[in-house]
């Protein structure tokens, strides 16, 4: 398969035939297992502390001869702790076991819980090369939201990492097409439920994904574009090609970083 290659002006500077991992099939499941296994690695543990709701100091005793126990009063034996006393007669709460009110909970979180999810190499690469290809799938890209040019899938010229200012780069996205797309990246829409409470009360549309080949001027350029995500070809994931597990991303592909996928074989099975 050729793809077009467009200058910064976006005029037609030849065409370029892709790498094999572009006519990988589309794979939705395998690139849902593939996402969902990078973000359960990046989770951070959580959990309760193991004496949450068990440090009262002065607990029911539960020995028969002992003028705190409970033995003889005509109640359940649950676990309780006291509340008051006057002499020796004592006012108990249950508080303690997770079936009374105030208790603590029954299976609190723990902290040793592993959340990592394991997925073959094999698995992983191909599910990067079916991410891969869905990028140049223009109803995909379209399904998911995008919206995209009429010459959209295209190649950009190497020249491209070499800009070194935000707007330089952002006025080359314009003359590329992508106006809408930026325009759509923009919106902030305030996200429902606890996460506003949480540091993350807005939301925002991923956009456009730059895909270039190596350490150049663009990668710092491209930072403070919203939407905007810029990767090395050789750094490439499949959730920054699939984010949230919908394939489709629209990403535009430096000459240079399609030289550095098909040379090196990357993704491929060594």
């Amino acid at each position: 398969m050729k793809l077009p290659i467009l200058d910064l002006e976006k005029k037609k500077a030849g065409e370029k035939d892709l790498p094999s991992q572009f006519s990988e099939a589309y794979r939705p499941d395998l690139i849902k297992r593939a996402v969902e296994a990078l973000q359960n690695s990046a989770r951070q543990a959580y959990g309760a502390d193991p004496k949450a709701g068990m440090r009262s100091s002065s607990r029911l005793s539960k020995r028969r001869k002992n003028y705190r126990g409970s033995y003889g009063f005509g109640i359940s034996r649950v676990n309780r702790k006291i509340l008051s006393r006057r002499g020796t007669r004592f006012f108990w709460v249950g508080a303690f076991s997770p079936q009374t009110v105030g208790g603590r909970r029954a299976h609190a979180p723990k902290a040793e819980k592993n959340w990592e999810k394991s997925l073959n190499q094999k698995e992983n690469q191909k599910a990067i090369r079916s991410a891969i290809a869905a990028t140049i799938n223009k109803s995909l890209v379209e399904s998911r939201g995008h919206r995209v040019p009429a010459e959209y899938p295209f190649i950009i010229s190497a020249k491209f990492e070499a800009l070194t200012k935000t707007k330089e780069l952002e006025n080359v996205l314009l003359a590329l097409g992508f106006k809408d797309e930026l325009e759509r990246s923009l919106i902030k829409t305030i996200r429902a439920g606890l996460g506003k409470l949480r540091g993350r009360k807005y939301k925002k549309k991923k956009g456009i994904l730059l895909v270039v080949g190596g350490d150049c001027p663009a990668l710092k350029a491209a930072k403070n574009i919203p939407g905007i995500d810029i990767v090395q070809v050789n750094a490439l994931n499949v959730e920054l090609l699939a984010p949230g597990a919908h394939p489709g991303r629209v990403a535009v592909w430096t000459e240079k970083a399609i030289e550095v996928l098909g040379k090196e074989n990357l993704f491929n099975q060594k």
